[in-house]
């Protein structure tokens, strides 16, 4: 025991809202052999510390127990919740500005998404994967990060979410509505165009965050965030800068306004297929030495 080195395990990466930080150190060679094996056996080593050792002790290790699975109730619940959120504060605030007259400005629409995706992303995203889109949903499906049976269950919630904020904002607002409702100010080719452009580079950005660990996952909301507000001041005058096909659905089902619902309920899709596709294509091969864990359940970000 005095000179045995401990090898040390690959570094598996703690990405925030995954939970298993560090939680032990300083295990004790005088602790029953089943309680060391068990516990060991279902820890993962992260690093271990060298020098030179008491007698009877082993060296501090850091580990990490797998998190405990989250059943699909809990998943669905911060699904809905999050989309409820994200919905009120991006429709909300575009009826503010069209009944105070502009003084939110394009500015404050985009910061308005952006923030709301931010914190969501920060507070569910270790609970549901913080999908908040069908979109993302269906792009996470084909790419094999989500399983396609719970697909339906996921929709149905953002669907849902989206009737219930949009519903909200009537009883709120009423009768401004239409401001809070995504409808091209062009044509219906360029609306789609831009719808798919700008999904194509939030699922980009997305995909980045989410699936690959050599990205900054800390940074994840922000980013996702940041996308979404350049996103919004790119598209926002033209065609409302959806980017998600229940932020469009909700609000148009309660103003009872669908004038080009075609566009948005197939071109945010398309295009995060389509970014998601390129990221897959473009993002780095994995070294032997990784060791990613290929999960059929939610991805988040990041898991």
């Amino acid at each position: 025991m005095d000179n045995d080195e401990v090898p040390s395990a690959p570094s598996t990466p703690v990405t925030p809202g995954t939970p298993g930080a560090p939680l032990f150190g300083g295990f004790k060679g005088e602790r029953g052999g089943y309680f060391r094996k068990s516990l060991l056996k279902s820890c993962k080593c992260l690093s271990v510390e060298e020098w030179t050792m008491e007698e009877g002790r082993l060296p501090p290790v850091s580990c990490s127990l797998p998190p405990p699975p989250v059943s699909l109730a809990r998943k669905v619940g911060a699904e809905f919740i999050g989309t409820l959120i994200l919905i009120f504060a991006g429709t909300a605030t575009p009826i503010v500005n069209q009944k105070t007259q502009g003084s939110e400005t394009l500015i404050g629409l985009a910061a308005s998404s952006g923030l709301a995706v931010m914190i969501i992303i920060l507070s569910t995203g270790h609970i549901s994967g913080a999908h908040l889109n069908p979109s993302v949903t269906i792009a996470f499906a084909a790419l094999k990060h989500f399983p396609w049976k719970h697909v339906p269950v996921y929709i149905g919630a953002q669907v849902m979410a989206s009737l219930c904020a949009a519903f909200a904002l009537k009883g709120i607002f009423h009768p401004i509505m239409d401001g809070g409702v995504t409808v091209p100010s062009g044509g219906h080719g360029q609306a789609f165009a831009l719808e798919f452009m700008i999904s194509f580079i939030l699922m980009f950005v997305v995909t980045g965050v989410s699936t690959d660990t050599r990205a900054v996952g800390e940074l994840a909301g922000i980013a996702v965030g940041a996308t979404v507000m350049l996103n919004i001041l790119i598209a926002g005058q033209t065609t409302g800068a959806s980017m998600n096909p229940v932020r469009t659905l909700g609000p148009a089902i309660a103003a009872n306004n669908y004038k080009a619902i075609w566009v948005y309920l197939t071109a945010p899709i398309l295009g995060a297929l389509c970014g998601a596709g390129t990221y897959t294509a473009v993002k780095l091969p994995e070294e032997d030495g990784d060791n990613h864990e290929k999960t059929s359940t939610a991805a988040s970000f990041r898991r």
